[in-house]
């Protein structure tokens, strides 16, 4: 049996941070703003005749292997920990490789991890039986990506990964719902530039001790998400109604929000490709993930785009990525094989 599957994955427009529980509870109508990207993350499972399990990441250049008999330490084990982790929590009982792949530069910020955790989610669970539901997904991912970063993950990632589209995740005390945008993509894709700076995302902004500074009742953290929260609603209401000024206006006016809550979300790298990009035809700027390095996404004056590439693709280490908008998340097809 051979498994093949993918997810895509994503921009965040807006509310990033929120997304990590509890931070949402103390935010009534809190809410991120995301569309999916053309960056794939892959997973390829072949099932073996004896009983070895083989675990590659063809991105980051790392295989190893490991036995049915010896499974339990896939528990512990460090090397392509996501992967590890994964394959322990589902359980096969057969042999097979694993291979993994990822489209988007590492530590880019475009939700890398989260959109491969989905997509071998989609192949372990297809490989045992189809155990799961696909609403018992995010959840799984969720949880196995806390095991890995040994704090709350926050869950935006996962929905652009296994939905695709533009979306509106919403969060609320009875859980969280995802709303799909009927907007005027052809438009949006024409005027966001993605530009990987050349700098890996790093610690810069650590999530875990902005969390942690909102619970201990930071007054300044608390009115900065309720700013957060706001610019995802609004942002949302103009996409909806191809009001591409206020949309503009709304992600440039949130890039010093995303600076107050944390200084070190740019890097002096980044600061350079914006004032470059601004320069060109930019109207916004926004950092992917939390910052430090990764990816940044420009809107662009209508036309823009193409100066504003230009202009970024002279700048020493920095990548135009070239990325379309992704309608359809996660895929997983199956193909009847020998086992090898």
């Amino acid at each position: 049996m051979i498994i093949e599957s993918s997810a895509p994955t994503r921009v965040d427009l807006a509310g990033g941070t929120i997304d990590i529980p509890p931070l949402f509870l103390f935010h009534e109508g809190a809410a991120t703003v995301n569309f999916a990207v053309s960056l794939m993350a892959r997973c390829r499972i072949e099932t073996r005749s004896d009983d070895k399990i083989v675990l590659e990441s063809v991105d980051r250049g790392v295989t190893f292997e490991t036995t049915l008999d010896k499974f339990h330490e896939l528990k512990n084990e460090t090397r392509l920990e996501l992967l590890s982790k994964l394959v322990y929590f589902f359980r096969p009982e057969t042999g097979f490789n694993m291979i993994t792949d990822s489209e988007a530069p590492a530590g880019a910020g475009l939700a890398g991890s989260s959109t491969l955790n989905i997509a071998c989610i989609g192949a372990l669970n297809r490989l045992v039986g189809d155990r799961y539901t696909p609403d018992r997904f995010i959840p799984i991912a969720a949880a196995v990506e806390c095991q890995v970063i040994k704090v709350p993950t926050g869950y935006q990632d996962y929905y652009s990964a296994q939905y695709g589209g533009v979306s509106t995740i919403h969060f609320a005390p009875d859980g969280m719902h995802r709303e799909a945008l009927s907007i005027d993509t052809a438009t949006l894709q024409k005027r966001i530039v993605v530009c990987y700076t050349g700098e890996p995302r790093n610690s810069g902004t650590n999530n875990w001790e902005i969390t942690k500074r909102h619970i201990d009742g930071d007054k300044e953290l608390f009115d900065i998400f309720e700013g957060i929260r706001d610019d995802s609603l609004n942002l949302r209401d103009a996409l909806l109604q191809s009001d591409w000024t206020t949309v503009g206006a709304i992600l440039h006016n949130a890039h010093p929000h995303r600076k107050r809550l944390s200084p070190k979300i740019t890097t002096p790298q980044m600061d350079m490709l914006i004032e470059k990009a601004y320069a060109n035809g930019a109207i916004a700027a926004k950092v992917c993930g939390a910052g430090g390095g990764g990816c940044i996404a420009f809107f662009c004056e209508e036309d823009g785009r193409g100066a504003v590439e230009t202009a970024l693709a002279g700048e020493i280490g920095a990548e135009v990525l070239d990325w379309k908008l992704c309608e359809e998340g996660l895929i997983v097809n199956e193909i009847a094989a020998e086992a090898v």
